[in-house]
């Protein structure tokens, strides 16, 4: 039996009282199912959102070593356990918010979208940029999971990154830094990245809005972009797709409790309304499962899986 984190112990006091000037905010029991777009998942013991880089310095310095840091994004590439997370969940907001041009660059925050990434230097008129309209997240977990779509990943853009280690110290990481590989970075853990800067080349904004319009076009004609789910759910195996052999190994609109495979594309999971996060997680092996007996492929999780379960 796992343990169960519903009910945890409220560290929010001890932690203020030891860090007098702490700008950002502290909040205890936060409930994650607000903060992922599959509307589940336990509490989190302590959320911290810093106000600035050096608030969240600050804050990680002061923090006792004991206390486990999480880090957490927009929650679409993720799944929270229904028992909750330990220790303090970090979610960076309105001061890693910024999108700057600087010549053939463009540098932003952490917390930015994705999609505005891709707005921003289309109107600025950089071209190879367009494809973070097909990524659901933020720039904080594109640089730690190598997003990318319609051919192009992080690593084909990013000149350089910055970041927070665990004892607060500020770091600046080169793309030869992260070792990238498919939707994987080898960026040492406790880094919480703040800022990226990327590299566009000169292009035509009409031509790049047109191009990001294909896309958009594309996402909503094949994938539940309206549904509660969390973005594809499986890495596709080396010269394969993963929805092919999901389709193949039938698992089309199965469904474990109120979780479903997508009818629409099925290496998308959805909540389709009152799904667990034990449901969602339970449907997913279960489709790994079927697919390795159909065809010898272990399918591997895209989706982040963090927490604890409940308690049954």
């Amino acid at each position: 039996m796992t343990a169960s984190l519903t009910k945890p112990r409220d560290i929010v006091p001890e932690l203020a009282r030891a860090m007098p000037d702490l700008r950002g905010r502290l909040i205890a029991h936060q409930k994650m199912a607000d903060l992922t777009w599959f509307r589940v998942g336990g509490p989190a013991q302590a959320l911290f959102s810093p106000a600035d880089e050096k608030d969240l310095a600050y804050f990680l310095a002061q923090l006792p070593a004991e206390v486990p840091v999480t880090v957490v994004g927009v929650g679409s590439n993720l799944l929270v356990r229904d028992g909750g997370i330990e220790g303090v969940v970090i979610r960076l907001g309105r001061g890693f918010n910024d999108i700057a041009i600087e010549g053939n660059h463009l540098r932003a925050g952490a917390a930015v979208p994705d999609v505005r990434v891709a707005q921003a230097a289309a109107q600025a008129g950089l071209a190879g940029l367009s494809f973070y309209r097909g990524v659901p997240g933020a720039v904080g977990g594109a640089l730690r999971m190598n997003a990318g779509a319609y051919g192009r990943e992080t690593k084909d853009v990013l000149v350089e990154a910055r970041a927070v280690d665990r004892k607060g110290n500020k770091r600046v990481l080169s793309n030869a830094d992260f070792g990238f590989a498919y939707r994987h970075s080898k960026a040492p853990a406790d880094l919480v990245f703040t800022q990226a800067l990327f590299h566009g080349d000169p292009g035509d904004p009409a031509a790049i809005a047109a191009e990001m319009d294909k896309i958009t076009e594309a996402r909503e004609q094949t994938q539940p972009i309206k549904s509660r789910t969390g973005g594809s759910t499986f890495k596709n195996p080396p010269g394969q797709k993963a929805w092919q052999l999901i389709e193949a190994a039938g698992c089309r609109g199965l469904t474990v409790g109120d979780a479903q495979v997508s009818e629409l594309h099925c290496n998308f999971l959805i909540n389709r309304g009152h799904a667990s996060a034990a449901d969602i997680e339970a449907l997913g092996e279960e489709v790994r499962r079927r697919v390795k007996e159909n065809s010898g492929v272990a399918l591997e999780w895209e989706i982040v899986r963090i927490g604890a379960a409940r308690d049954s």
